[in-house]
């Protein structure tokens, strides 16, 4: 169906399902082509603001506020398109289009003690990400349901190559109770990857914890939290790469005619051609190969 043929609302809404399924780091390159399509700027603006706010909390899209790194995510949402970081204690709307912050304003929080757990962990996470992420960003945000307090801390990587036709994004979630002596920890690790050289590949992984943490103050909680962290991400890294691998090598077998070893080692083919002492006479049109040394290089 054109799109000439949809009435207002349909197209809002075949709008905003195209630019929700875009992989991060693409977003602005999608609306700009979606763009050209609709031909309504008036429209495209609406749910292109829409759309960008949902994306920035997709995917823990990441800010610098004078110097200092914040993180977006669905947690700092206050409603009205707004976001709140607690580190700089601000609030503001943020326009991905135009990368652009837009009505900072300033808001008060309570120092108590979980004010300063909070600190402390974010301390030690940023410790752990600087260490093994090359770009990383984190933030610790507080939250309270039902008279109970929660720190919710979130980590995100990501390396957008558009001119190498790849995008990647590592991001992971983390939220436990501040309890007296011991806590469950929830956590969600979450991988997309699209390659659009020839092909159009989208990889996406995820996986679910649960892990319990014992409370003796707060430096304790905060080192074992990242070390926590740091070992369900290492052993998620492994699982994803050995996965890969296996995909990769099923891939190789369908394409194949006939089973092979995969040894996945370079071959020195100038030295096997040294060593086959190949001989050409020009005039048969044929090659002759030392039939001792092809034996032994096969063996």
């Amino acid at each position: 169906m054109a799109l000439s043929m949809l009435s207002r609302k349909e197209k809002e809404k075949v709008i905003r399902r195209l630019l929700i399924q875009v992989p991060p780091g693409e977003f602005v390159n999608a609306f700009d082509d979606l763009c050209l399509l609709i031909r309504d700027e008036k429209l495209m603006h609406h749910q292109g603001e829409c759309a960008g706010h949902q994306h920035c909390q997709k995917y823990s899209v990441p800010l610098s506020i004078d110097g200092n790194p914040v993180l977006l995510s669905h947690h700092s949402v206050m409603g009205d398109f707004r976001f709140f970081d607690y580190q700089s204690k601000l609030s503001f709307k943020y326009d991905l289009l135009q990368n652009q912050l837009k009505d900072i304003k300033s808001h008060g929080i309570i120092r108590n003690e979980t004010e300063c757990l909070r600190v402390v962990v974010l301390c030690a996470l940023k410790l752990y990400v600087n260490d093994h992420y090359p770009k990383g960003n984190c933030n610790v945000l507080r939250k309270t349901v039902k008279s109970k307090e929660y720190l919710i801390a979130c980590i995100e990587d990501h390396n957008y190559e558009t001119g190498e036709c790849w995008n990647g994004l590592w991001k992971s979630k983390w939220i436990f109770q501040v309890n007296p002596f011991l806590t469950q920890v929830t956590g969600r690790i979450y991988v997309r990857a699209h390659f659009f050289r020839r092909v159009n590949l989208h990889i996406e992984i995820s996986k679910d914890l649960k892990e319990s943490l014992e409370i003796v103050n707060q430096a304790q909680l905060a080192l074992s939290f990242a070390r926590l962290v740091e070992e369900q991400e290492n052993k998620f890294q492994a699982a994803v790469l050995e996965e890969l691998q296996e995909l990769s090598n099923e891939a190789l077998r369908r394409i194949l005619r006939r089973d092979l070893p995969v040894t996945r080692t370079l071959i020195d083919w100038q030295r096997i051609l040294s060593d086959l002492n190949l001989v050409m006479y020009p005039k048969l049109g044929y090659v002759i190969y030392s039939r001792s040394v092809l034996c032994n290089w096969i063996i």
